[in-house]
């Protein structure tokens, strides 16, 4: 039953990276990436209704869920996370396999396919491109890469301690850090990303996580990019109230506006990008708005296919 999962330890020279896994173990392998600060039971309630002949294992990236923090002094840059997807397809002995990513996950996902593109037959984006999309002008690309630097260095000279919280205000901080995430939804997060402690609720994150450097591409190597793994893409993108709804992009990113339209000029024919009611966390507010999507994608032999 996909609806029963087991947990995973992968062992790293900092630790551990932390996965749970649902179906048969000899199954179609499909990695699940979750987004920025969330964790693995972001998949919870959608990979029950995926097909049962595929072995899905959702991994927690470091400094998130039940995985390690990384070792003090270290940033958290973009290629760290792609780094542990490698490693977690090593310790699987995994050679090739589906990916599927939500937001960060998603960029995590796209790059790692850019990477490794004979590891990777299919690519499910939910809610992202697949791209960490460049700044818009030097100065906001020098400005961004300071902050990194000097947040981290904050942070180390404050070694503060967790806050313990009760259930009820873990719940409603991080309800009010996602305005898209419902209250069962937030609940299902928080099992995985807080510890009980005497004190109450610890979440499990990484405060460094906030310190996160990106690797960020332009509108033309993003679409090279895709050109070279066409035919085995899905993105999903939430159209009420997603992250990339297009009537909401013009003031705030006007490079995932150009992406938008160089799919719908360039590579129309060759990706699916479906738009669904819902918002960014749909895959685990309304999972059976995408599970149908997903399933036909996950069994389709596409002919087209370059794998």
């Amino acid at each position: 039953i996909l609806g029963m999962f087991s947990e995973l330890k992968f062992p790293v020279p900092w630790g551990h990276v932390a996965a749970k896994a649902w179906g048969p173990s000899e199954g179609h392998p499909v990695l699940c990436l979750h987004g920025w600060l969330d964790n693995a039971n972001t998949f919870d309630k959608l990979i029950p209704l995926l097909p049962r002949d595929c072995y899905y294992v959702a991994m927690d990236f470091s400094g998130h869920g039940l995985s390690s923090h990384r070792p003090a002094g270290s940033p958290y840059h973009f290629l760290d996370y792609v780094t542990d997807v490698r490693r977690v397809a090593a310790a699987l002995q995994w050679r090739r396999f589906t990916l599927m990513g939500h937001s960060m996950g998603g960029s995590v996902a796209g790059m790692f396919c850019f990477l490794y593109p004979e590891m990777v037959d299919k690519l499910i984006l939910l809610e992202n491109l697949g791209f960490l999309l460049a700044p818009e002008d030097t100065e906001a690309w020098l400005k961004s890469e300071r902050m990194v630097i000097d947040r981290l260095l904050s942070l180390e000279a404050k070694q503060q301690i967790p806050k313990a919280r009760s259930p009820e205000a873990a719940l409603q901080r991080l309800l009010e850090a996602n305005r898209h995430l419902t209250a069962e939804g937030g609940a299902i997060l928080l099992q995985r990303g807080a510890t009980e402690t005497p004190a109450g609720l610890v979440y499990n994150r990484d405060m460094r996580v906030r310190t996160q450097s990106r690797e960020s591409f332009t509108v033309e190597q993003c679409v090279k990019l895709l050109q070279k793994i066409q035919d085995r893409v899905l993105i999903i993108v939430a159209a009420q109230d997603g992250l990339l709804v297009p009537h909401k992009l013009d003031s705030r990113n006007h490079f995932v506006k150009a992406l938008r339209e160089a799919f719908e000029s360039t590579l129309k024919e060759h990706i699916q990008l479906v738009e669904v009611p819902g918002s960014h966390f749909v895959h685990l507010n309304e999972p059976k708005v995408v599970s149908g999507i997903i399933s036909n994608f996950l069994t389709a032999q596409n002919t087209r296919a370059r794998l």
